[in-house]
């Protein structure tokens, strides 16, 4: 089986990593910071999160619907969405975001914390102190020692604060999302590329969420938090990477190839051949991903299985 080569420029520096041993086509080459733009949630993602440093609100609003006009399952642009209108105050519209981000990643702690502020704010303080509760378990159950730890506290206190409608109710609004730069972005990307190699899908995508605090929903990154999940048999949260990459750049060789793998796994050949064809349309004089993806539907599994 053939290796690709990722050339990712970030900064002054060029830093290549070997991509996906493992068989297939990849997310598209260059690092996320550095990659040609091939749709505008990337770009509206990161405009927003500038806006919001400067407290440009009306900005990071109309930044942060557009990506979730194309990208609406993206949990940390539903966050940043609901924090650009806490900005102004607007309490009713920051409640309705912020209540879909911790739908999709009940792991967000800055989104559980806002939503607790907004919940406070509004007068629904019962459900305001239920967040709190949650977040005091998170902060006994970490004990201080996890990642976690610093940012719960902060959390817990704020919301703490807003319950008791003290003046201190305002505070933090520095998350960590606000300054995630793009060459941490890229870092973090690079490194899960290498672990995937590995074989340390877990690691991955530990690795891959951290990027996408950067870049928001990138296919790439997208693409392969698709492919890690399809290799420790989460079939289904596979689909939904897959399907999102393939939302926000249509036209996405790497996504469209694994999703038609995925599909030879699943028993769908026809599915898998819709896949080809789109690829074949794409690659007039041929491409890597279609012959690949042609090679699993021959076979009916993956070719690269002993």
């Amino acid at each position: 089986m053939g290796s690709r080569v990722v050339a990712a420029l970030s900064l002054a520096l060029v830093v290549s990593a070997p991509l996906l041993a493992a068989g297939g086509g990849g997310g598209g080459g260059s690092a996320p910071s550095s990659s040609v733009p091939q749709y505008d949630p990337a770009v509206e993602y990161r405009k927003g999160i500038e806006a919001l440093k400067v407290k440009d609100y009306k900005t990071a609003k109309r930044a942060f619907d557009r990506v979730i006009a194309v990208a609406p399952k993206d949990a940390n642009s539903h966050y940043l969405a609901g924090l650009s209108r806490t900005g102004t105050s607007d309490w009713k519209g920051a409640k309705k975001f912020l209540e879909k981000a911790v739908k999709l990643d009940p792991a967000l702690t800055g989104a559980q914390r806002e939503l607790g502020i907004t919940y406070a704010k509004l007068g629904e303080k019962p459900k305001a102190a239920q967040i709190l509760t949650l977040l005091k378990a998170k902060m006994k159950e970490c004990g201080g020692n996890c990642p976690q730890s610093a940012d719960l506290a902060t959390s817990v206190d704020a919301l703490s604060a807003a319950i008791a409608s003290t003046p201190q109710a305002n505070l933090q609004r520095d998350n960590q999302l606000l300054f995630a730069s793009a060459a941490g972005g890229d870092t973090q990307y690079l490194e899960a590329v290498g672990l995937i190699n590995e074989r340390r899908y877990s690691d991955a995508i530990v690795a891959l969420d951290e990027a996408r605090k950067s870049f928001g929903p990138h296919p790439d990154i997208l693409t392969y938090l698709g492919f890690a999940n399809r290799k420790l048999q989460r079939f289904e949260t596979a689909e939904t990477y897959y399907r999102q990459a393939l939302a926000v750049a249509p036209n996405h060789r790497g996504a469209t190839e694994y999703y038609g793998e995925l599909m030879v796994e699943r028993g769908d050949l026809a599915g898998a051949r819709r896949m080809l064809s789109k690829l074949q349309k794409q690659c007039r004089f041929g491409c890597a991903e279609a012959e690949e993806l042609q090679r699993w539907i021959v076979a009916g599994r993956s070719p690269h299985s002993a």
